[in-house]
């Protein structure tokens, strides 16, 4: 087209979006290739969640335990990248739901209830103790900046990922979603049904984790994922103390609240704490130790010895005080006496 004496030549504009192709998960399994720890750890539970067995699909016990090794000794970035990886498309999220073999660890031939999954986890201190972190440091708070109650989206990634290789071990439930579940479902509840479904829907619903997960998956909050640093406190210490790990901060919403049964007593107080916006006292929090002692049932009698202890006599030990008492008692009729 002429313009005075230009020739104008329009050009049909068409905007191209430049979507990254390419499989996140792939990735981070070549990356955990090309490091020793990661890959001789990896290999370590690849073996025996795969190999069959006479009656069975794999050895599950050695499966587990080698699951848990990957996941407390190889490096959050190698671990977490393939178990958190950010997906585009259904092949990085099967391969995703494929990382810790499901099929051995996680699926078995019916699905057992949850609470029924839950009481064989209590008798368990590993995953009883893990089973606590996780309500613990992935409790949904819808008033909290990342929807967290702890405001830590690596204390709560650690705590899901603690629980891989338990009785307790959640996983993806498909491919097209960020939910996870433990193996279990709500059949055969009866009266407990209510409770039951609490209980699933702390995994499955819980908007804490799930921004965790999406959020070490793009990166989007590197700043936060250190885990802090321990502080002396009287409160119980759980075994998220001992598995350390870089890890990320995600939102959650209060609707999931922690099902109060599985909890050490102090998580519940600081939970009470945050909702009523009142300072509670915890020193009636129990350790861990007491918690090893005790097996199952009957860790909440343990009570500090130090909350018990009777207060001081303003520095007098009891033999003092009662030759004050006597003295105080005889010098009068001395004195009586005398005169």
């Amino acid at each position: 087209m002429s313009d005075g004496g230009r020739t104008v030549v329009k050009v049909k504009a068409t905007a191209v979006e430049h979507i990254p192709k390419g499989n996140n998960c792939l990735d981070a399994a070549k990356a955990c290739n090309l490091d020793d720890t990661c890959k001789k750890y990896r290999s370590a539970y690849i073996t025996p969640c795969t190999t069959s067995m006479s009656n069975e699909v794999c050895n599950r016990r050695k499966c587990h335990k080698a699951l848990r090794q990957f996941f407390d000794k190889v490096p959050a970035k190698h671990s977490y990248g393939m178990l958190f990886c950010s997906c585009r498309d259904i092949a990085c999220t099967e391969r995703r739901r494929q990382t810790i073999v499901p099929v051995c660890s996680y699926e078995e031939r019916e699905k057992p209830n949850c609470l029924n999954l839950q009481d064989s986890c209590k008798t368990n201190y590993i995953c009883r103790s893990r089973l606590a972190d996780f309500f613990t440091n992935c409790q949904p708070e819808s008033r909290s900046a990342s929807s967290c109650l702890k405001e830590n989206y690596a204390d709560c990634l650690l705590a899901y990922s603690g629980l891989i290789g338990t009785v307790m071990t959640p996983n993806y439930i498909d491919s097209s979603s960020l939910s996870v579940a433990p193996w279990c479902d709500c059949s055969n509840s009866g009266n407990d049904l209510e409770e039951c479904l609490k209980f699933l829907n702390f995994f499955k619903d819980n908007t804490c984790l799930k921004n965790a997960i999406q959020a070490f998956g793009n990166g989007s909050d590197v700043t936060v994922w250190q885990p802090a640093l321990p502080v002396q406190t009287t409160t119980a210490t759980t075994t998220t103390a001992f598995r350390v790990k870089n890890q990320p901060l995600g939102p959650a919403g209060s609707e999931n609240e922690i099902p109060t049964h599985v909890l050490p007593p102090c998580a519940n107080l600081q939970a009470q704490k945050l909702k009523s916006n009142v300072s509670g006292s915890t020193h009636l929090c129990l350790s861990d130790r007491d918690y090893e002692k005790d097996g199952l049932a009957g860790a909440s009698s343990h009570i500090t010895t130090k909350s018990m202890a009777a207060p001081p006599s303003c520095g007098l030990s009891p033999r003092l005080v009662l030759v004050v008492t006597a003295l105080s008692t005889l010098l009068p009729l001395s004195l009586a006496e005398t005169l």
